[in-house]
């Protein structure tokens, strides 16, 4: 299987490091044999039809922070070209969620498709802004487009509310679907400032370089719209989403929900009249829900079965690395079937 990496940054690189060691096991389980034909990150690229050689190309990049150096007598082209001019059987999109216009990644997610090729995206951007006509798109062009990693990380929230639970009918969610936010608040509830607290996420790396996406709960808006499309069958992007961020959230309101046996975390919801809201909330302190640090959780809210919570770690590369491993394996399966 023929694959081009679209942005190579940690997610990228755990992929590739992740494909070289299960080598042998994926072929011998799963029949897949992955060959990386082209990569690209915002300095430059590499290709090779026959495929990159993954350690090479690992150590090049944090030699000099871009795959540019691989191969000095390759002619430097555009991501959009190599898409266009390389072929390969599934695009991955990991380049950074932008929820203005959700560029690059839109316009490398639809010149696949346009091109016949499967899609794995953990770019956010594209499916918070236009999950509905990009499945269209898909469709019409009769390829898969999976994004695993967009909510959850390494833990298969989409997966189980898709297939675990399926024959039921689930009512609503709600869920911590931002790690940043969660560290932030459980900080507070530890007594420190907001801006201690912000200070403390900066230094271990948890929060963007855009830090309205974590703070005005745009990733959290993003992820809820995701699911909200995936699970509850809506048609829904951004602007659907009425959020509030936790900016205003001051130790007196952490305070008083202590107070009450509760804590304040960041909510994402869908509920039964499915209205899709993100804002902080107050959570009972025995709530499964009501986890702590960087961990996510959300509870699926279902006719028969009542309300099961999942919880697991929201993001990290290798986490987010292996969602991909997973669709990458969805998508061979479902061409063998074919």
């Amino acid at each position: 299987m023929r694959i081009i990496l679209c942005g190579f940054g940690v997610v990228a690189q755990s992929f590739s490091n992740l494909l070289e060691s299960r080598t042998h096991d994926l072929y011998s389980k799963f029949g897949l044999k992955p060959r990386i034909v082209g990569v690209f990150d915002s300095k430059g690229c590499a290709y090779d039809e026959t495929g990159l050689d993954l350690k090479k190309l690992n150590k090049i990049k944090k030699q000099s922070g871009t795959v540019r150096a691989y191969d000095k007598s390759i002619r430097q082209i555009s991501g959009k070209d190599i898409i266009e001019n390389i072929d390969a059987d599934v695009l991955i999109e990991t380049t950074a969620s932008n929820y203005k216009d959700a560029e690059p990644g839109m316009s490398h997610i639809i010149s696949a498709m346009k091109k016949k090729m499967h899609v794995i995206s953990v770019n956010k951007g594209p499916l918070a802004l236009a999950f509905p006509s990009l499945m269209e798109l898909a469709t019409y062009n009769q390829v898969m487009l999976r994004f695993s990693g967009t909510v959850g990380g390494g833990t298969p929230i989409l997966d189980y509310a898709k297939n675990s639970l399926r024959g039921e009918r689930i009512l609503s969610f709600q869920g911590i679907l931002n790690g940043t936010t969660n560290y932030i608040l459980t900080n507070m509830a530890e007594g420190m400032s907001f801006d201690d607290a912000l200070k403390d996420a900066k230094s271990k790396g948890y929060v963007e370089a855009d830090e309205s996406l974590d703070l005005d709960g745009l990733d959290a808006a993003a992820k809820l719209v995701i699911l909200a499309n995936w699970i509850m069958g809506k048609k829904v992007t951004m602007p659907d989403i009425m959020k509030k961020g936790i900016r205003k959230v001051s130790v007196d309101d952490i305070k008083n929900a202590q107070k009450n046996g509760s804590a304040v975390k960041l909510i994402a919801s869908c509920d039964k009249e499915l209205e899709l809201t993100v804002s902080p909330v107050e959570i009972k302190i025995n709530d499964p829900l009501c986890v702590n640090g960087t961990l996510n959780a959300i509870s699926f809210t279902s006719e028969h079965s009542g309300t099961q919570t999942i919880i697991g770690r929201g993001a990290g590369g290798i986490e987010t690395a292996s969602a991909i491993l997973r669709d990458l394996i969805d998508i061979r399966k479902e061409i063998t079937k074919s």
